[in-house]
């Protein structure tokens, strides 16, 4: 992957997307008023991988994430899926996306098949596809035994991994996850990243923003931000570097580009 061969701290121009990529995002900013809520960030995302994203909370991942599900637009930049730039070509770009937000909404009040089938009318899948999609991510999500207990009376871990089989049923190219497993138990977070194995296994690309290191860990490459800016990009092994785990490394960076940007206001 570009810009990956560096130990040191990475600079925009190194993660310069080559064309071939799954997600090429080059140059991209986003503000709201005077408020910068992502800066000049270029990375690419290689095809069949998962891209993590971690950082300090307001880092601007959740903001950089739906600009990449064509949900809001760049300030500046441009972000580019299979080739196709996600703001010229929106209506192609829905259709290869799968966007999981931070809160999914999941109709409460309708049972668990009736949700996936809701979200399946939106897709268009009838006659036997229809039947076969739903057995297949239910199954997978160990939800089948509940098809028709309400959504809302689910558990948390159980809502998440249903609000998952409904991104699924279109069977996207690109999943794109923000922080989707905020708050699930341990058991049920391993469950749902072992049902993100098999997507990969399966050809996916997955971008995911977690708040869990040890989920970043699992990562096949993975993007610190802070204070809307792309500090460092990576193998987690090679971003944990000499330190002793992936949370002392992400410390001591955001902890080194702060005093960077006092020094700054101070020359200045």
């Amino acid at each position: 992957m570009p810009g990956y061969e560096n130990d040191s701290p990475i600079t925009n121009s190194s993660l310069a997307p080559t064309g071939d990529e799954a997600v090429a995002i080059d140059g991209v900013s986003m503000s709201y008023g005077d408020e910068v809520a992502v800066d000049n960030v270029s990375l690419a995302v290689q095809r069949g991988a998962i891209f993590g994203f971690v950082g300090s909370d307001g880092a601007g991942k959740t903001t950089l994430l739906r600009m990449a599900a064509a949900m809001i637009r760049p300030t500046a930049g441009t972000i580019r899926i299979n080739g196709l730039d996600v703001v010229k070509n929106r209506s192609a770009i829905k259709s290869m996306i799968g966007y999981m937000p931070q809160r999914f909404g999941l109709y409460q009040d309708l049972t668990v098949k009736e949700n996936i089938n809701f979200f399946m009318d939106i897709f268009g899948i009838f006659g036997k596809e229809r039947k076969k999609r739903r057995e297949r991510f239910l199954r997978f999500s160990n939800l089948l035994p509940f098809v028709d207990r309400l959504a809302g009376n689910l558990s948390g871990g159980m809502k998440q991994k249903l609000g998952l089989a409904c991104v699924l049923v279109h069977q996207p190219d690109l999943l794109i996850l923000d922080e989707p497993t905020n708050g699930v138990d341990p058991v049920s977070r391993q469950e749902f990243w072992d049902i993100l194995f098999q997507m990969k296994g399966q050809g996916m690309t997955i971008m995911i923003s977690t708040a869990y290191l040890d989920e970043g860990e699992k990562c096949d490459c993975l993007a610190l931000m802070h204070r809307s800016r792309l500090l460092e990009t990576g193998i987690p092994g090679r971003i944990q570097s000499h330190y002793p785990d992936l949370e002392e490394a992400m410390i001591q960076r955001i902890q080194e580009y702060d005093k960077e940007l006092i020094h700054d206001k101070i020359q200045l």
